[in-house]
C-alpha cells in the first residue's frame, strides 16, 4: 500500500487486523510523513518515534500469535501536550512546565493504547491552552496546513494540523470553550466534544482541577471522517476508576424523533453570510434525507457563555494567575486580561450564582433537546480567523470573543457537540455544528454521517494546499 498516511483510521485498522500491512509499516509511513511536513507547520512538538516503533513491533507480534489487536489496531494518533503521557512532559505550552514529566498515562492515553493505537507524537497548544490560536514561547507557533495565513484553531491546534496534514489519523484534543470543535473547523476536519463524564480524565502530574474545569473540560477526537470520529470516540470512552465524573452510559441510546432545530444566529450573534449559507445547505440536505427541520430560537447561549466565563476565570485566577505572571508570555497575559474584563468581578457570590444558573440552563437545554434531538447551529460566527488576530488589539479580541459564542456557551451544560466540515468559502474552511442531549453522541454521529455522505469529505492537505 502506498501513501498509508492518506488512509482513514477505519481503513488502517482493518488492514492491520487482516495482515494486509503491518503496524510497523503504518507507523513508519506516518513518521516519515511527520518528518516531511512537520517542519513547515510545527504541529508535533514532542517526539515519540522510538517508542511508537517499539509499540508497533509489539502489536505485530501479538497479531502473529492470533491475539485481537484492538479496534484501533496500528492506527497512528497524537496526544495534546496538556495531557499526561508517561515519560513526556505535560507542558501545556509552558516553559515553566518543560520538565514536568508524567510518570503515568492519563486515562484517555491508556484507553487509546489498549485499543491498539500507536502514539506517534505530542501536539502543540497555546500557553495554558487559553486561546483559539496556537502559539507559545516554549514550542513556537503552529500553522494551518490548509492555509498558513489563518489560525489552525486552539487550543488543540497542533492536533488538528497533524490530522489535516496526514501525520496521524486521529488527533486527541481537549475542549472547555471550543478547543476541539474550533481547531477541527479551522483545519477543515470533524471534531467531537463528548458529554461531560463520557471520556475519563485525570492528570496525576498536577493537582485535581477546580470546579469550572471539572464541569466543562473534556477530551475527544479530531479526524477526517465521521467513521473515524466514532471509532476513536468509542475507544476513548472506556471506563477508568481514576475519574470520579466518569459515567458508564450506553453508547447507543433510545429511538429518537427525526427532528432538527435550526438556529442560524443563536441569541442574535453576528454570523457571516458564508457561514449562514453553509447552515442552510446542511438543513436542506437533512430535509432531503427525511429529517424535519424547523428554524427556532434555542435556549440561552449568552447566559451559558457568561457562566462559562465566570467558572473558567475563577479557576484561572485561583489556580493559574501567578503562573501566567511567572511564565511571562505576552499573548496569554493579554488574553487573560481581556477574558477577565469580559467575565467581570468574580467572588464567592458570583461563583455560587453561576453554579445555580448552570442547573437552570441544563434543565432548559435538556427539555429543548427532548423535543428537538439535534440543534444545527454555527461553529463560529465567522470564517477561520487570521493568525494572531485575537492579540492584535482589544477590539479585535472582542470581535473574536463574540464570534465564538457557541464555543463558549455549550460546554457550560456538559452536552456533546460535533463540529462538521462542509467545504471551503473563499479559501477558508467552513462547517456546521450539531448539538444533542447529554450522552447522545450516537445521534450526532448519525446526523454527521448523513451530511458527510451527501457533501464534503475532508482529505489530507500538503501544506499549504487545501485538500
Amino acid at each position: 500500500m502506498s501513501e498509508l498516511w492518506r488512509l482513514s483510521a477505519v481503513q488502517l485498522a482493518r488492514a492491520v487486523r487482516r495482515r494486509e500491512v503491518s503496524a510497523s509499516e503504518v507507523t513508519q509511513a506516518h513518521l516519515d510523513r511527520l518528518d516531511a511536513v512537520n517542519p513547515a507547520i510545527n504541529a508535533v512538538v514532542q517526539d515519540c518515534a522510538e517508542e511508537a516503533l517499539a509499540a508497533a513491533a509489539t502489536l505485530d507480534a501479538r497479531i502473529s500469535l492470533g491475539e485481537y489487536p484492538g479496534r484501533l489496531a496500528g492506527v497512528p494518533v497524537t496526544i495534546k501536550v496538556n495531557v499526561d503521557q508517561a515519560g513526556h512532559a505535560t507542558t501545556n505550552g509552558l516553559r515553566i512546565s518543560k520538565d514536568a514529566v508524567a510518570q503515568n498515562d492519563s486515562p484517555v492515553v491508556a484507553n487509546l493504547r489498549r485499543a491498539g493505537a500507536i502514539v506517534v507524537g505530542r501536539t502543540n497548544t497555546p500557553a495554558f491552552s487559553l486561546r483559539w490560536f496556537t502559539k507559545n514561547d516554549l514550542h513556537g507557533q503552529t500553522l494551518n496546513p490548509r492555509n498558513k495565513l489563518i489560525t489552525p484553531g486552539g487550543s488543540s491546534g497542533g492536533a488538528a494540523a497533524a490530522v489535516a496534514s496526514g501525520i496521524c489519523a486521529i488527533g486527541h484534543g481537549t475542549d472547555i470553550a471550543g478547543s476541539i470543535r474550533y481547531p477541527a473547523y479551522a483545519c477543515g476536519l470533524h471534531g467531537l466534544r463528548p458529554t461531560l463524564g463520557r471520556v475519563p480524565a485525570y492528570n496525576a502530574s498536577a493537582p485535581d482541577r477546580f470546579i469550572g474545569a471539572q464541569l466543562m473540560a473534556v477530551s475527544g477526537p479530531i479526524a477526517r471522517s465521521i467513521e473515524d470520529i466514532a471509532l476513536s470516540f468509542h475507544a476513548m470512552a472506556t471506563a477508568d476508576p481514576r475519574d470520579p465524573w466518569y459515567t458508564p452510559a450506553p453508547l447507543d441510546g433510545a429511538a429518537y424523533a427525526r427532528r432538527i432545530a435550526l438556529a442560524l444566529a443563536p441569541d442574535n450573534m453576528p454570523v457571516d453570510g458564508r457561514v449562514r449559507d453553509s447552515l442552510v445547505r446542511a438543513a436542506r440536505t437533512l430535509q432531503d434525507a427525511g429529517w424535519e427541520v424547523e428554524e427556532v430560537s434555542c435556549p440561552p447561549m449568552r447566559e451559558a457563555a457568561a457562566v462559562n466565563a465566570t467558572l473558567w476565570m475563577a479557576d484561572t485566577r485561583f489556580a493559574a494567575q501567578e503562573m501566567i505572571a511567572r511564565e511571562g508570555e505576552p499573548d496569554s497575559q493579554f488574553v487573560f486580561q481581556q477574558m477577565s474584563l469580559a467575565a467581570g468581578p468574580i467572588d464567592l457570590d458570583s461563583v455560587m450564582r453561576a453554579l445555580q444558573t448552570r442547573a437552570s440552563l441544563v434543565r432548559q437545554w435538556e427539555m429543548f433537546l427532548s423535543r428537538y434531538p439535534v440543534l444545527l447551529c454555527p461553529v463560529s460566527g465567522d470564517l477561520p480567523f487570521d493568525q494572531q488576530l485575537d492579540v492584535s488589539s482589544q477590539s479585535a479580541f472582542a470581535a473574536v470573543y463574540e464570534a465564538q459564542l457557541t464555543q463558549r456557551g455549550l460546554p457550560t451544560m456538559g452536552m456533546p457537540a460535533l463540529s462538521l466540515a462542509t467545504g471551503y468559502a473563499d479559501g477558508r474552511p467552513v462547517g456546521v455544528q450539531l448539538v444533542s442531549a447529554r450522552f447522545r453522541e450516537d445521534i450526532l454521529l448519525a446526523v454527521g454521517a448523513t451530511l458527510e455522505a451527501a457533501g464534503h469529505h475532508p482529505g489530507v492537505s500538503d501544506p499549504f494546499s487545501p485538500g
